[in-house]
């Protein structure tokens, strides 16, 4: 089965809109990579400062890859020369899960 890795941000409250945009702004960024499944960014309600980044691949080795290659390009800026953003999040701890059962909805 899959595996799941959550990355958990915190963001302080005057910088969740950046965080927001930023994500937005790479929507399709992931797609594509091979082994992915899903991707949601979770905001907290209330009781934390703490974002959800939900992320489902195929195997560890697909994640790994999508770590050492895209993610990691996105990361590092705009290129020479681009200036250098801040960062949004004041704090980050990625959570690793297998997915031991699963269930989608009823069809029919």
């Amino acid at each position: 089965m899959s595996i799941v890795k959550i990355n958990v941000l915190t963001v302080p409250a005057e910088q969740r809109e950046v965080l927001e945009q930023r994500f937005a702004s790479r929507a399709g960024a992931v797609e594509s990579s091979d082994g992915f499944e899903w991707f949601e960014l979770l905001r907290p309600v209330e009781g934390t400062d703490d974002y959800l980044v939900y992320t489902r691949w195929r195997s560890e080795e697909d994640f790994q890859a999508w770590m050492e290659g895209p993610m990691k390009a996105a990361h590092q800026g705009g290129g020479e020369g681009a200036p250098k953003q801040r960062p949004a999040a004041s704090g980050s701890t990625v959570w690793s899960f297998d997915v031991v059962q699963q269930a989608a909805p009823k069809k029919g």
